[in-house]
């Protein structure tokens, strides 16, 4: 939050802190969601001009992850509908109930993310995309799902200490 304060006073080194700090998650939703992995960093790149061409409109103390995420939301939107308009082919929206798509190429680690995401039940898995992977506060999660806050955060610690105790199993039988 300060950071984005500091950049709206007209601080470019608060903007250069604030990038760093969100461009690679930013970069991963929209690996996650677009089919064409070659967009990916001119949409993260629109997203951070609009972030730039919108400082003004951010309003302290609100939480400055959400806001940006909002902007990325609506960049992709309009990539889609470009795509669409232009006759190319997208992935479904994402909705509430909707698991993410996965990044056009596969490692191991993703593979393996998805494995253990995949056993996970659904109650506790879209919290957990909705929050990590999307980048959504537990008050907006718990709107989307028809859940208080307090909820949305423990399902999402309870997925996430699943998940590491999953990825550890797996890690460990790959190696014998």
């Amino acid at each position: 939050m300060q950071l984005m304060i500091d950049y709206q006073a007209g601080r470019l080194d608060a903007f250069e802190s604030l990038y760093a700090a969100l461009a690679g998650d930013v970069r991963r939703f929209f690996a996650a969601s677009v089919v064409d992995s070659a967009a990916v960093p001119d949409l993260v790149q629109q997203t951070f001009l609009e972030v730039h061409r919108a400082r003004r409109t951010y309003r302290p103390p609100l939480p400055v992850r959400p806001w940006v995420f909002g902007i990325a939301v609506n960049v992709r939107r309009r990539h889609r509908r470009a795509l669409v308009s232009a006759g190319q082919q997208r992935r479904a929206p994402l909705d509430a109930g909707a698991e993410p798509s996965s990044p056009p190429k596969d490692t191991v680690a993703d593979i393996s993310i998805r494995r253990a995401l995949a056993q996970l039940p659904a109650s506790r898995r879209r919290p957990w995309i909705l929050h990590h992977v999307h980048g959504f506060s537990f008050d907006e999660i718990g709107r989307r799902l028809g859940i208080g806050a307090d909820a949305a955060k423990l399902r999402s610690s309870r997925a996430m200490r699943a998940l590491r105790s999953l990825l550890a199993g797996s890690r460990g039988s790959d190696d014998e």
